[in-house]
């Protein structure tokens, strides 16, 4: 320890105000705000770099793991998560014989769906789980969420074998508060059928009951402040509800499990998880729980569907991947990653191969299980997780303010929020401020996707409600409002040619290729046959090769200054072609009284514009 100290002795500390000198002289006049600040979905802003007076003072750093509030996790060893995969169990014989295989290939919890409750008797479960040891495995019964009395079936299957019942581990997907989300109606007799399920299976400690499913909300278009609050704020009904009618609050909560969903959003999704333990366990405590372990967040975390995409499905691997990571680092209990080609409706077994490899090489390679709570003591993390728990915690206080979830949904006060972050998203991904890979950026202009069952999958609703008994959480991907305008594309190029963009490079060499690439790109995203070129002495030269290649439309694309003279002369060669000027010059105005009328640049809407040229080229 002496040596330590004598060695950090020979550096001089630097302070908060000698950095900011360095940045704001390396940043020559650039406004620093701007340059460095992300300001989040969620409003609060992250700083670019983190030191420990940004942590000074935050109540939850001297907690150890495995002890209240369980921000570094519900274990005080190691960081262990559960390796999960579904399976559709419309034969049962068929589920058994792939489960076995799946535990074989180091899958260690399984979920089981079944269409209808109906489905799960004695009788099945005898079958689905033949050979198969319960106390190896965790096991997940999935079923309608409005249904919950399966889990006294699954009870009785149990009575009648030697298995000791403080080992069995799992889940049923019971949520009538989550389909009320979806469907629109409540079921009130669902969720007193839950009190009855709640008080025949307390013989079954390590077996939920009650699945608040969060993922709803992060496929729905929340934030991931937003999700954590109104998945905590749903707990909280189911809370209020069973602690009313005499349940004590340990018994309920020991009957609680969260599903999350994890996205792209690296560092903040491992500090959501760690913000939502903390403020769990403040939540039950304030229930009058008498066991500590009864506060312990419960969570399955699952790689979201909204952010993947149907083309160019091989970059959902490495979407998911960051997303396994996030949800590993940030102390789930078990992890659920989506094959790549999900989105398409039917993951083949090379996709759900991969998905497995995933969580195992960060499991057996990276050795992420080894560590509690790996981003402990990290000043960004730790910040980061004190913002987010913040601000959930203020819209979870929103929620009550209403009269709580239920009232909450029923004014429309938790849908309105969701909107106005979908809107917001949308608008950024228009302007492509953010992007999304292989769709907005960098299309992979090869791809061609024209079969016409995928078409269906492609759809989504901009509209995202529905009116029925509340305005309903709709599901979708922010892809599919661009998939759908390439897919048009593909469809039309089955009995037509493709329309061709012919990109014209002239004039100043570094910003005639800047404009270039960023055409290519834009244009690429409606699925037209782009024709990249690395610049023409003059307009003229460029015009006639467009017609050799039989040019649709033409992007003009060099300097401002020489717009004024090069846009006017591309005009006049024109034919039947499409000319657009690829920037925003100042003389686009003069431009325009000379019927030039067409321009993209970095303020476009390309969601609006690309729209507008399919309608001219294709109709």
């Amino acid at each position: 320890m002496a040596e330590e100290e004598k060695l950090f002795n020979n550096f001089k500390s630097v302070s908060a105000k000698e950095w900011e000198e360095v940045i704001m002289n390396d940043l020559k006049g650039r406004d620093y705000n701007r340059s460095l600040i992300w300001n989040t979905y969620d409003g609060f802003k992250v700083l670019p770099y983190y030191r420990r007076e940004n942590i000074r003072g935050l109540a939850f750093l001297n907690s150890m793991p495995g002890e209240y509030p369980f921000l570094r996790g519900i274990n005080k060893n190691g960081n262990r998560w559960l390796i999960r995969q579904d399976i559709v169990a419309d034969s049962v014989l068929t589920a058994n014989a792939k489960a076995k295989e799946l535990l074989n290939r180091g899958v260690d919890s399984i979920g089981f769906k079944f269409q209808s409750d109906k489905l799960i008797t004695e009788s099945s479960l005898t079958e689905l789980l033949k050979d198969i040891c319960l106390t190896d495995l965790e096991i997940n019964l999935i079923s309608p969420p409005e249904k919950c009395k399966y889990a006294l079936v699954f009870r009785d299957y149990l009575s009648g074998r030697q298995y000791e019942k403080n080992l069995i581990r799992g889940s049923i997907s019971a949520d009538p508060l989550g389909s009320f989300l979806l469907n629109g109606k409540i079921n009130y007799t669902a969720i007193e059928e839950l009190a009855d399920v709640i008080s025949n299976i307390s013989d079954l400690p390590h077996f939920k009951v009650i699945t608040v499913d969060g993922t709803s909300y992060a496929n729905s278009g929340a934030t991931i402040v937003q999700e954590i609050a109104f998945s905590l704020a749903q707990g909280v009904e189911y809370l209020i509800f069973f602690t009313d009618k005499g349940f004590k609050a340990d018994d309920i909560a020991g009957k609680l499990k969260f599903n999350f969903g994890i996205g792209g959003s690296y560092f903040p999704e491992i500090a959501k998880l760690r913000a939502a333990r903390i403020l769990w366990a403040e939540i039950v405590s304030s229930f009058g729980n008498k066991d500590k372990n009864s506060a312990k967040l419960i969570t399955h975390s699952v790689t979201n569907l909204i952010n993947k995409t149907i083309y160019d499905p091989w970059v959902n691997m490495l979407r998911t991947q960051t997303e396994a990571m996030s949800a590993a680092l940030g102390g789930t209990c078990s992890i659920t990653v989506h094959p790549y080609d999900v989105v398409t409706g039917v993951p083949c077994e090379f996709s759900e191969r991969i998905a497995r490899n995933q969580q195992l090489l960060l499991r057996e390679e990276a050795c992420f299980d080894k560590v509690a709570d790996p981003g402990g003591g990290s000043y960004y993390i730790e910040s980061l997780t004190a913002s987010i728990a913040e601000a959930a915690w203020d819209i979870f206080l929103k929620v009550e303010e209403e009269g709580g979830f239920l009232e909450s949904l029923k004014k429309g006060f938790i849908q309105s929020e969701i909107d106005f972050s979908v809107k917001e998203r949308i608008k950024k991904y228009s302007l492509r401020k953010d992007n999304i890979l292989g769709v907005t950026q960098y299309a992979d202009k090869s791809e061609n996707i024209s079969d016409k069952p995928v078409k269906s999958l492609l759809k989504t609703d901009p509209g995202l409600w529905e009116e029925v008994e509340i305005k309903r959480l709709k599901l979708f991907r922010y892809a599919g409002l661009f998939e759908e305008l390439r897919h048009k594309t593909d469809v039309y190029s089955i009995e037509n040619e493709r329309p061709v963009i012919f990109i014209l490079p002239v004039g100043d060499p570094v910003l005639r290729m800047a404009r270039a690439r960023f055409s290519s790109n834009f244009f690429a995203v409606a699925g037209f046959k782009i024709v990249d070129n690395n610049g023409f002495k003059s307009v003229e030269d460029g015009i006639k090769a467009a017609r050799v290649q039989g040019a649709d439309m033409i992007i003009l694309c060099s300097s401002d200054e020489e717009y004024s003279k090069a846009a006017p002369r591309a005009g006049k060669l024109l034919e039947n072609e499409i000319l657009v000027i690829a920037g925003n010059p100042q003389c686009r105005s003069e431009l325009e009284k000379k019927g030039i009328i067409n321009f993209i640049h970095t303020g476009s809407n390309i969601l609006e514009e690309l729209s507008r040229y399919q309608n001219l080229l294709i109709g």
